[in-house]
């Protein structure tokens, strides 16, 4: 068996764990975000590192529905250059920093009826632990997407004292190891194929589509993104336009 397919077989084995013991979760994940979305608000989602990227797969991308908003510092997530500006060093400084999380949330006109996503492997740095506190403080439903066998055996770093699964609202398990990476090479001391982003992401469109289906059960049809890159562009642009300015509206309202 080859590296690459003990990695496809590892990643299929965390999505059908998450499937077989987190449904419950991710249905009352969904009940939760379409609460938000049927009473006009919104359900904003946030990650720092790579936890940025299934925040930003929330909306708007092909199959992701008008009321869902990212958060998207580029402090956080624009580390990929290592050296010069926003480098790695600065995002380790910056996502352990104390405050900063509170900074984000006052940039943003929050709801008591809208909801939150957030998504950390940890779960037990400053800036997460920061939005999960003000976001709960401001009356908000916070949804967590995070690793429990990591988080458990990780003390936090913030002055709370607690994790991100100790905060929030709702849970969801990523499943995925104390050391994310799970591929153990002969030869290699330290493991590789990182999974907690792949099943983050996968959560992430799980929670999407059932709050899409429980807005329909309430008489409620979503917006939806729909894919331009077809024969169908012009139709598929004036409805993502469409979504725009929904998106929009709801802002203006704030």
């Amino acid at each position: 068996m080859t590296v690459a397919d003990r990695y496809f077989d590892l990643l299929i084995e965390r999505l059908a764990e998450v499937r077989a013991t987190q449904a419950q979760s991710i249905d009352r994940a969904a009940q939760a975000c379409a609460a938000s979305i049927a009473a006009d608000k919104l359900v904003f989602s946030f990650g720092t590192g790579h936890g940025a990227l299934p925040a930003l797969e929330m909306f708007p991308r092909t199959g992701t529905i008008v009321g869902f908003r990212p958060i998207v510092e580029s402090t956080m997530i624009s580390f990929h250059r290592v050296w010069g500006d926003m480098g790695a060093r600065q995002y380790r400084f910056i996502h352990a920093v104390e405050g900063y999380g509170r900074a984000i949330l006052r940039s943003h006109q929050l709801d008591p009826k809208d909801s939150i996503v957030l998504f950390s492997h940890s779960g037990v740095n400053a800036v997460i632990l920061d939005i999960a506190l003000g976001a709960k403080e401001k009356g908000l439903t916070v949804i967590a997407v995070t690793s429990l066998p990591h988080s458990s055996a990780s003390p936090s770093r913030h002055s709370s004292g607690k994790r991100l699964f100790e905060v929030a609202d709702i849970v969801v398990d990523t499943r995925a190891s104390l050391a994310d990476a799970s591929i153990h090479i002969d030869g290699l001391s330290a493991p590789v194929g990182a999974n907690s982003t792949s099943v983050a992401i996968a959560i992430a469109h799980a929670i999407v589509a059932a709050t899409a289906e429980k807005l329909v059960q309430r008489g409620i049809e979503p917006l939806v993104m729909v894919n331009p890159n077809t024969a169908g562009k012009e139709t598929a642009n004036a409805a993502n336009d469409r979504n725009y300015d929904e998106l929009w509206r709801r802002l203006k309202a704030r």
